[in-house]
């Protein structure tokens, strides 16, 4: 199993393919396994890598608290003990997350960004955005991760057809570390680049679901912000949009790392 250790901890990873470097990192709850379609798919001309971020899959799972800043410190130690610099980042959710912090705190290792489904900030401001974030965790701690699993999955494939995706999801979900879980949840809240945005200089591609949790305004807001950024709205998809809408996502990522090669 190829581990290496970065910032303290073992963190799981996975090299396929050859070419210029094409890191994608996973959302909240999820793991290399996310990305199967995406490393078949890139893996022919990029040298694909992906990982488990701090408290997922069979990375390290120490106790918290964890942040944005801190699993953004475990990918920097991970890009450059595997000399990828500067590599191409897609990360999705609590990935984009990452990514754009990413972009702020060490900007000398991304040869371009993507950011899906995601944003610059998680500031909880009204009574409702922290109700919601609370009751998760209240949730979480109550029913445990095999019903979050079914629930999270229920709400990103809704489809009749969408079933095996539904299974595999929430059973990806449901092997989570609850205390590492609900660490990684607790690391979303308050965080913020939302103030850098014009100081990220490198290429970056937005792609947004049109079902997404957040609306495409809030994505062409921040966009508008940052001098090289460009959204693509992806139409008939939810949160996972690299799940629902393979084909579709695939073809809009290769057509903006071929421009930025």
């Amino acid at each position: 199993m190829p581990t290496l250790r970065s910032n303290g901890i073992n963190l799981y990873y996975e090299v396929n393919g050859k070419g210029q470097p094409l890191l994608f990192i996973h959302g909240l709850g999820d793991s290399t396994e996310s990305w199967g379609e995406q490393v078949a798919f890139f893996s022919k001309s990029y040298e694909v890598v992906t990982f488990d971020v701090r408290g997922h899959g069979r990375s390290d799972k120490p106790p918290g608290p964890y942040t944005i800043p801190l699993f953004t410190r475990d990918t920097a130690g991970l890009i450059q003990s595997l000399h990828i610099a500067p590599a191409h980042v897609v990360g999705l959710s609590l990935g984009g997350m990452i990514a754009f912090q990413l972009a702020v705190s060490h900007p000398d290792l991304l040869r371009s960004m993507t950011i899906v489904n995601s944003g610059p900030a998680m500031i909880l401001r009204s009574f409702k955005e922290r109700f919601e974030i609370y009751r998760r965790l209240f949730l979480i701690r109550v029913l445990g991760m095999r019903a979050i699993g079914n629930s999270i999955s229920n709400r990103l494939f809704p489809k009749k057809e969408q079933a095996e995706l539904r299974r595999v999801v929430a059973d990806r979900i449901a092997r989570n570390d609850k205390r590492a879980y609900l660490d990684s949840t607790r690391a979303l809240v308050g965080w913020s680049v939302a103030e850098q945005l014009a100081n990220i200089s490198c290429p970056t591609l937005v792609i947004s679901a049109d079902q997404d949790y957040s609306p495409v305004s809030v994505k062409e807001a921040y966009v508008a912000l940052m001098p090289r950024a460009e959204l693509v709205v992806i139409e008939d998809s939810r949160h996972v949009t690299h799940m629902d809408q393979p084909e579709k996502f695939d073809k809009t990522l290769l057509s903006f790392l071929s421009r930025n090669a």
